[in-house]
């Protein structure tokens, strides 16, 4: 399974030219990886070098299209914030699964928990309900969101009810 995070430090790890790497899941199978080198720059070798890479090493169901760094605002792609540790060796691993994504939830939510409910092949969108004995505040909901989304593989998105 290819995270953000993941497919991230591997292109780093193998293209070491690439200063910024940014990948941002943008439809269904589909990612755009922003990069640039340390000349604040997209040479085409790069681009040749990444695209690969990419063949080899990253997730083959998702698309990936490669766009200079500087693109990242114009496109809108969510900034990045800081994320708890467990939440970022989830995303490391490569072997993660719903049963894994569900559980590192589950141990960050002290009243209840999170049950994986399907997946949606059409949109590629994987669905969770979350059962809670408190109400749980908009920020709290928001955490959930911005979690899963960091622990789900590229190319997919989520929905959770609550």
């Amino acid at each position: 399974m290819g995270t953000r995070l993941l497919s991230e430090y591997l292109i780093k790890k193998y293209n070491p030219q690439l200063r910024y790497v940014r990948a941002h899941t943008n439809g269904k199978n589909k990612a755009t990886l922003y990069v640039w080198n340390n000349d604040l720059q997209l040479p085409e070798q790069d681009v040749a070098a990444l695209k690969q890479f990419v063949s080899g090493y990253l997730p083959s169901y998702v698309c990936f299209q490669i766009k200079a760094y500087s693109m990242i605002q114009a496109d809108s792609v969510p900034q990045v914030y800081e994320l708890p540790e467990k939440i970022v060796q989830t995303a490391m691993q490569r072997d993660l699964d719903q049963y894994g994504i569900v559980a590192v939830i589950n141990t960050m939510l002290a009243s209840g928990g999170m049950t994986f409910s399907r997946l949606d092949m059409n949109t590629g969108t994987l669905h969770f309900n979350v059962y809670t004995t408190t109400i749980l505040t908009e920020i709290e909901k928001e955490l959930i969101n911005r979690y899963l989304s960091e622990i789900i593989p590229l190319g997919f998105s989520c929905k959770v009810s609550y």
